[in-house]
């Protein structure tokens, strides 16, 4: 079971900060498209994103998108963020994470991969012998085999929460709040 448990998990990738990398001991990142940066075949980023990955480069943080997505997806999305990429990375299986891996020019353990699902980021990035930030799904994907997948994360996801893995973070405590203000009406 612990091969399917992320290092952290935090709501938005937007959520992960530089200190937070450097207390990891990462120096690079490896992002998902899908769910990670937009909604699922969405073209338009999560608000925010463009600017939190100049961000992180800024802090240092070497940074590359690998994908399991087709080129026309992953390349359209890569130019907006002006990152490299990988695409069709077959993930979890390792040839991708070895992939980006080299082109990082980084040993495994000091990357992290960033994603929203934990049989494909997070058992790929422990196969790999790299640490992992797991996102909260923005949008739950209509596919059966998603719903299935989804499903079955489900009691990890709440485990990932009873072992104090998951990170609250502000993106947290404002939907608290405003849930707070809502009951209070």
């Amino acid at each position: 079971m612990a091969v399917l448990l992320p290092t952290l998990a935090v709501k938005h990738v937007t959520d992960i900060t530089p200190e937070m990398l450097h207390a990891m001991k990462v120096k690079g990142m490896i992002l998902d498209v899908d769910n990670t940066l937009s909604r699922h075949g969405c073209p338009i980023p999560f608000e925010g994103s463009i600017e939190w990955t100049h961000e992180m480069r800024a802090a240092g943080i070497k940074v590359i998108i690998v994908s399991n997505n087709f080129k026309k997806r992953v390349s359209e999305f890569a130019a907006k963020y002006d990152l490299p990429y990988l695409y069709r990375a077959f993930k979890p299986l390792p040839k991708g994470y070895k992939q980006a891996m080299h082109y990082l020019h980084l040993p495994p353990k000091e990357i992290v991969v960033v994603g929203d699902q934990i049989f494909t980021d997070v058992l790929g990035a422990n196969a790999a012998g790299m640490k992992s930030i797991l996102l909260t799904p923005k949008d739950m994907e209509h596919s059966f085999s998603f719903r299935v997948r989804r499903k079955i994360e489900s009691p990890i996801r709440r485990r990932i929460h009873r072992k104090g893995i998951y990170q609250y973070t502000k993106s947290d405590h404002k939907m608290h709040r405003h849930h707070r203000d809502d009951d209070r009406k």
